[in-house]
């Protein structure tokens, strides 16, 4: 193995590759949500296989009923371990009017790679990768599979078709989550499920002037209203449904330290998120509320006249757009079950349509993969890393771990001001360089245990 000056040595004549990478990546809108960018998602899996393989890698584009999966094998002789690494490489659409530049044309500033795509995940997908072959020249006995995603931003509809003919391998290996803060290293060691619905109420078939038929008339936006603010208390975020709490874990008081250790800063939070204020204040309340507790939130609420002014009719119809994060041992049946009879008896003529639903995961809290983890994040990155969960959703992790049967790890690399899903998201080169060297002492570990 190469020494920490050879290894940095290695990785800065890497750099321009890395962005030429990069920006070929991102320049493929592989939108999975929007049905007119099929065409780009099969340029993106094209684009993938094709470079595992200038990686020297095996590579195979893998048909789900939607869009598709990559496959990649970076072999080495003497392998007696292997390890798979996914990521994604849909993104989520880019119409924001606040991108300061074309969100799938690459605008590298400085160090920053600023895109659509570029940190949620193409950039740590493309970092592990360029650790994989630096891993292989350095003799590391593993063997390292790709699973490159293009559906993550849907929720992984068709993944498991993928997984039914997936290599089995030891271990899994994710890189699609987040830092608290730059200066500490942190992974999760869970992550909360999520069950979306719709609720449509119609009262009429179309508006109806209210001078002539305000007060009698029912206004199904106010009763949407009124029974959104039933679900969930506005100012405490606690949901009001009878036994949504009932399978919550209580948070000990190790995993609040791990919680508080990862760096958390609450003005730096609300500061990077846009906010001008918070529910609570407290470091070990926040981080408690978006990594080990449930919630539910309104995404929005449509129904009535929508454009400039005020045009004074009933509506016929509205419609609420909500989610329920979830925490281990909850599930989205019981969550959605709970929801259903809440809503059912509070307003009868409610549609309740279920969208997308994700399972919650949790990892080991311990073992030779934790271990590995610790010393390959502080050898990366020069500080131990802090773990903690995620209160985001990944649905493949919960469906590698149901399919493969093994170990299920994360080592992310994107930060707060990264922008996920937000505009004008960028990825960095200080992140891609310590992620390469993270990577590369995992692969060591890992193929000594």
């Amino acid at each position: 193995m190469p020494t920490l000056t050879e290894m940095d040595q290695q990785i800065a004549a890497r750099r321009q590759d890395f962005e030429a990478a990069i920006r070929s990546g991102v320049e493929i809108p592989t939108v999975s949500m929007d049905p007119d960018r099929r065409g780009d998602i099969r340029r993106g899996a094209e684009w993938a296989a094709g470079l595992l393989r200038d990686f020297g890698a095996e590579a195979r584009i893998v048909e789900t009923p939607g869009h598709p999966v990559v496959h990649g094998r970076l072999a080495t002789p003497g392998a007696k371990r292997s390890l798979a690494i996914y990521n994604h490489l849909d993104v989520q659409p880019a119409n924001e009017p606040e991108w300061r530049s074309d969100p799938f044309k690459l605008v590298v500033d400085g160090e920053r790679y600023i895109g659509r795509g570029a940190t949620d995940d193409k950039g740590p997908a493309l970092t592990a990768l360029f650790a994989a072959a630096m891993a292989r020249e350095a003799g590391v006995p593993l063997d390292i599979h790709f699973f490159w995603e293009f559906e993550e931003e849907i929720g992984s509809p068709h993944f498991e078709t993928f997984l039914q003919s997936a290599p089995r391998v030891d271990s899994v290996l994710v890189s699609d989550t987040i830092w608290i803060s730059r200066g500490k290293p942190a992974a999760p060691l869970g992550l909360r499920g999520m069950q979306t619905v719709r609720l449509v109420l119609r009262t009429g078939t179309n508006d109806a002037h209210s001078g002539l038929t305000g007060g009698p008339a029912r206004n199904p936006v106010a009763e949407m209203c009124d029974l959104v603010a039933a679900l969930c208390d506005a100012h405490t975020g606690e949901v009001k449904i009878p036994g949504f709490y009932d399978e919550v874990r209580q948070t000990t008081a190790e995993e609040i330290e791990g919680f508080l250790a990862s760096g958390f800063d609450p003005k730096e939070f609300q500061r990077v998120h846009g906010f001008r204020s918070l529910r609570y204040t407290e470091a070990a309340d926040i981080t408690r509320r978006i990594w080990a507790l449930p919630t539910l939130e309104v995404h929005g609420i449509a129904g009535g006249y929508q454009g400039p002014g005020v045009k004074s009719v009933i509506p016929p119809w509205a419609e609420a757009k909500l989610s329920m994060r979830l925490v281990p041992d909850m599930t989205p049946q019981r969550a959605l079950a709970r929801l259903t009879s809440f809503v059912v008896a509070a307003n009868p003529d409610v549609e309740i349509h279920a969208e997308a639903a994700l399972e919650p995961y949790l990892a080991p809290s311990g073992g030779p993969y934790v271990a590995a983890l610790e010393r390959a994040m502080s050898e990366g990155f020069g500080a131990e890393p802090a773990f903690v969960r995620e209160g985001g959703s990944i649905g493949a992790v919960v469906q590698m771990q149901r399919a493969l049967g093994c170990p299920v790890m994360f080592l992310g690399l994107s930060l707060p001001e990264h922008g996920y899903h937000a505009p004008n998201e960028f990825f960095d080169w200080q992140m891609a360089a310590g992620g390469m060297k993270a990577f590369l002492a995992y692969f060591r570990e890992v193929a000594a245990l």
